[in-house]
Formats: structure tokens, C-alpha cells, sequence
């Protein structure tokens, strides 16, 4: 369990894009399917705690743009949105 936490610890301190590149790489090595048992749930669990490390991060970033969006004098809650959407 304390090997757990470590790794939580560390994915937090990593930026956005660290984070995000590993899970891809744990993605890409359990689509291959060349994992051992115990090898596939130590990168599930890793993933999970990853994903939802980035849910995090994204939902700060988020929150911050949505501060910083002024409408007459008054910041005013809007959702981001992109040019794509």
C-alpha cells in the first residue's frame, strides 16, 4: 500500500504533460496485451490514479480561466470554450 501512495505522490508533483504521456504509454502497452496478470493490474491501477490526476488538473485549469473572464468590470463565471467546438 505505501508503494501506492508513493506513486500517487509522484503523479501529482508531475506536470499535466508528464502525466498524460505516461498514461498514454500504459494505454499502449495493455492495447498490445503483452502484459503479464500482475504487471497489467499494477498499470491499470497506475492509469487510474493517473486519469484521475489529470481529471484534477484539468478541472483547475478550468476553473482558473473561468476566474479570469471579465465582463464589465465584474468577473463573470463563463465556460471555456474553444474555436474547434
Amino acid at each position: 500500500m505505501t508503494e501506492i501512495k508513493e506513486t500517487t505522490a509522484q503523479v501529482q508533483e508531475q506536470s499535466f504533460e508528464e502525466s498524460l504521456a505516461r498514461l498514454e504509454e500504459i494505454v499502449r502497452a495493455m492495447e498490445a496485451g503483452d502484459l503479464p496478470l500482475e504487471q497489467a493490474i499494477a498499470e491499470f491501477q497506475e492509469g487510474m490514479s493517473l486519469a484521475r490526476v489529470c481529471r484534477e488538473k484539468l478541472d483547475q485549469a478550468e476553473q482558473k480561466i473561468q476566474m479570469l473572464v471579465q465582463e464589465s468590470g465584474q468577473l463573470v463565471k463563463k465556460p471555456f470554450t474553444t474555436t474547434e467546438e
